[in-house]
């Protein structure tokens, strides 16, 4: 079950955090359907009661660029029986506010987090971040060690990537066949027909279809891709290993073997922080917690138990 909770970011921008609770398995294991997901943010039937019972320690989840807090449902699912687990969706994304005046630099993404941590009052708690997500998490721990206790990084580079990959994410925005007209085609593309790919990934068409809503012409994503090019313009030309090497907490670096972040890098990463684990997780590619949720599960669950042990 899941319950939305808005937050006030910088400049007043609403966003959007869902509190997740452990719901029956669907048989699916990606969590409610979004129909089920839009009558909880509604309050109806399936949404979970404001005075629940609580887990004192917190968790907030952090996707990445064009994610939404929906994709950690699974990866919430079990962290709500021990955890109290919220994602958020970041600005530009999902259920939050979107205008495209508004700021969307790193300052911006950072101040969000620890809002919606202060306003929901999770600390001291764990982060947890995917690709963009997983920056935003490791500079807000460097600026804030008093808030984080613990702190898993997924797939994301430290090291500069340069003006070529951002003409590159140029390039392929421009080459989405949008409108598509139906799901089945999302699914398709991004899973099967996207030259991107190496090999046909359909949790990566799962993924993507999370992202897509659907208007008079056909399906369209939720957030304008101009937007997520101006976010990544912010990060994409600086290196990051000086706020890595001012995290104090415990931290987990995960790598899908088949994804972004190289191994030579990972491990670079560890060794630079003060308190750094390295895991790898077989047969996953940069959406490790959707190619893969048990094995992405069998490395996060005991690095939490042991970092955060008075979750028990």
């Amino acid at each position: 079950m899941v319950r939305r909770i808005d937050v006030t970011g910088p400049g007043g921008l609403r966003l959007a955090a869902w509190e997740f609770a452990d719901p029956p398995k669907d048989g699916t294991g990606r969590g409610p359907r979004a129909d089920e997901r839009d009558r909880a943010a509604r309050g109806g039937p399936g949404a979970a009661g404001a005075d629940a019972e609580r887990p004192a320690q917190g968790v907030l989840l952090l996707h990445g660029l064009m994610g939404r807090a929906a994709h950690w449902a699974d990866t919430a699912r079990w962290l709500s029986a021990r955890y109290r687990a919220v994602g958020l969706d970041q600005r530009g994304h999902g259920r939050s506010d979107k205008p495209l005046d508004a700021c969307y630099d790193r300052e911006a993404y950072v101040a969000d987090a620890e809002a919606a941590i202060e306003q929901l009052e999770l600390a001291p708690l764990a982060l947890i971040g995917h690709s963009m997500g997983a920056l935003t998490a490791w500079q807000l721990a460097a600026r804030r060690p008093d808030l984080v206790q613990a702190l898993v990084v997924c797939d994301m580079r430290a090291s500069a990537l340069g003006e070529q990959s951002q003409r590159e994410w140029e390039n392929w925005f421009a080459s989405w066949p949008v409108p598509f007209a139906t799901l089945a085609d999302v699914r398709r593309w991004f899973g099967e027909d996207d030259p991107k790919l190496e090999r046909p990934r359909p949790s990566r068409g799962e993924f993507f279809a999370e992202v897509m809503t659907e208007g008079p012409d056909g399906w369209r994503p939720v957030f304008a891709p101009e937007t997520m090019l101006r976010a990544r313009e912010t990060w994409v030309h600086d290196a990051h290993w000086d706020e890595l090497a001012q995290v104090q907490c415990p931290t987990l670096v995960v790598r899908g073997i088949d994804g972004e972040l190289g191994r030579a890098e990972a491990q670079e990463m560890v060794r630079v922080l003060p308190r750094g684990i390295y895991a790898e997780v077989p047969d996953a590619g940069h959406l490790v917690h959707y190619d893969q949720p048990a094995g992405w599960r069998r490395v996060v669950e005991p690095f939490l138990q042991a970092a955060m042990p008075s979750g028990a």
